[in-house]
């Protein structure tokens, strides 16, 4: 499903209106009857209950007035409050206002100050403001908006939560928390990002008549990941297919007290369905490693006398990845001044797909411009911070609005950039970007990412291109870990945990694929 900004819903409805001849009156009754069928399923039967319903003076709140007649004409005691003067409305709101009123039903208007009563509601809509809200609200919204959090009742926003921001997902001051939101035609950027996603609840995308045509254009480039999507980039297995068939990935990784982070990660390679894994870490720590891996192939590679990467190791390197398809570089490596040269001087050299991450990235602080010298395709997979270090922005201002950092990083230095967090971002140098609905706070924990890479790298050597690699990667990744939340709660979950859930996650693909029953 794409993913659209505020100006390209405007478009949309736009081209809907204009271009095909669909009356904003019409869109805007589709929206009504949309929120009032999700409020039916909520409350069951709506006939005798209490609703107050919260309208602003724009089209948002002409949609609240859609929703109140059809309320009303159920059975509901609907009660509207509009946070304008009547004089202000216009448009097709103002046609929704009068038909209210010729109905007899009565408006009450709220002001800075006005006594708010709906403690007796069992159900409260937010049609305050729309997708073209941005900062702070003023009053009396503000107010409003904290009575209605207040309040303990169930709540539906209409597009969105009122306060918050559409292309962001931030909120600058008070904004509803709605239980359910329901969003028309596609969702919007800031219903899908944190924080926005926890204000908006439960997400219902409606269909309100706009033609589907127009939804899937090609030059909406932002897309929310689902399964059916990651689904369509794989192939079945040919029935005779063998190990050498399957990917061959090569891991370098690891260094003294870090050899937790290189082995989660071939494992990582390995749960994704590569055929052959090998791990390449310091000489000294094969042994190590060897002990605990099973289903892994182990290498040693010159080392400092720290039990890091020498810079003599990328020949070693360059000489096992004629062998591999795709290389994971950078868990647990360390930033030793040896190990940075390492790493600086062998991506200029690769010839296989590279899944650069953690100490790998921070190698690099200061000399992003190395992405563009690597002559195969390169997927790198920061957390905020690592981003902040390679740009030389603040986390704050990453985090400000991710999408953008992202699509900024991925175009400069013409990389598919992957980055972590709650809905994580990834984006193409062409601009292609999705968004990651799966995953949960239990995987905030060490070596969490560290999997993530060798998932990316295990899809990448099986056939995908990087940027569908890394997509697949992070809703898989995420996939195994509400998997394993389910089994484990939350605070409890390790990284070995996602390993353990990655085939059930990838089996979720093998029956779309018709691979093996449900």
């Amino acid at each position: 499903m794409r993913v659209v900004t505020a100006a390209q819903m405007r478009e949309l409805d736009r081209q809907a209106i204009e271009e095909y001849g669909i009356p904003g009156l019409v869109l805007m009754e589709n929206a009504g009857l949309q929120v009032t069928e999700v409020i039916r399923e909520m409350l069951r039967d709506v006939r005798g209950k209490k609703i107050s319903i919260y309208a602003g003076k724009g089209n948002n709140g002409g949609d609240g007035l859609v929703v109140a007649r059809h309320l009303f004409n159920a059975g509901a005691r609907v009660k509207v409050y509009l946070l304008a003067r009547p004089e202000e409305i216009t448009g097709d709101a103002l046609i929704n206002l009068q038909i209210w009123r010729k109905m007899g039903r009565e408006i009450h208007v709220i002001e800075e100050g006005s006594p708010l009563d709906h403690e007796e509601s069992e159900l409260i809509v937010d049609a305050i403001f729309g997708t073209g809200f941005r900062g702070v609200p003023r009053e009396p919204a503000a107010s409003v908006i904290q009575a209605i959090n207040a309040g303990g009742k169930p709540v539906v926003a209409v597009d969105i939560p009122s306060g918050l921001e559409a292309d962001t997902g931030l909120a600058r001051g008070p904004c509803v928390r709605a239980t359910r939101t329901v969003t028309f035609g596609l969702p919007k950027l800031g219903l899908v990002q944190e924080p926005g996603a926890g204000f908006a609840g439960k997400l219902h995308v409606a269909d309100i008549s706009i033609p589907a045509f127009l939804l899937t254009a090609d030059h909406l480039k932002r897309h929310l990941l689902d399964l059916e999507l990651v689904g369509s980039w794989f192939t079945p297995r040919p029935p005779a297919a063998h190990k050498g068939d399957c990917g061959r990935v090569l891991v370098v990784a690891g260094a003294k007290g870090m050899i937790g982070a290189a082995c989660l990660a071939a494992e990582g390679a390995a749960r994704a369905g590569a055929g052959l894994v090998t791990l390449a870490v310091p000489e000294g720590l094969q042994k190590l490693a060897a002990a605990k891996l099973t289903e892994v192939m182990t290498a040693g590679l010159p080392a400092t006398p720290q039990q890091t990467f020498s810079r003599e190791a990328g020949a070693e390197v360059l000489a096992l990845a004629e062998r591999a398809d795709v290389l994971a570089l950078g868990p647990g490596i360390t930033t030793h001044p040896d190990t940075a040269a390492f790493v600086r001087n062998l991506l200029p050299s690769l010839s296989v797909p590279c899944i650069l991450d953690a100490d790998g990235l921070n190698c690099l602080a200061g000399s992003p411009e190395i992405f563009r010298s690597v002559p195969v395709p390169l997927v790198i997979t920061p957390h905020p911070g690592e981003l902040a270090r390679l740009t030389g922005k603040t986390i704050a201002q990453i985090q400000e609005n991710r999408v953008a950092a992202a699509e900024q990083a991925a175009s400069d230095w013409r990389a598919v950039v992957l980055l972590k967090g709650a809905a994580t971002v990834i984006a193409s140098p062409e601009g292609t970007v999705y968004i990651n609905p799966t995953g949960n706070p239990g995987m905030a924990s060490g070596g969490s990412g560290d999997v993530l890479t060798g998932v990316i790298a295990g899809l990448v050597a099986q056939g995908l291109d990087a940027l569908s690699g890394a997509a697949a990667g992070a809703f898989l990744h995420g996939r195994a870990g509400d998997l394993a939340a389910k089994q484990k709660g939350i605070r409890g979950l390790l990284a070995r945990d996602l390993l353990a859930c990655l085939p059930e996650a990838m089996r979720e693909v093998e029956v779309l694929l018709g691979e093996i029953g449900k």
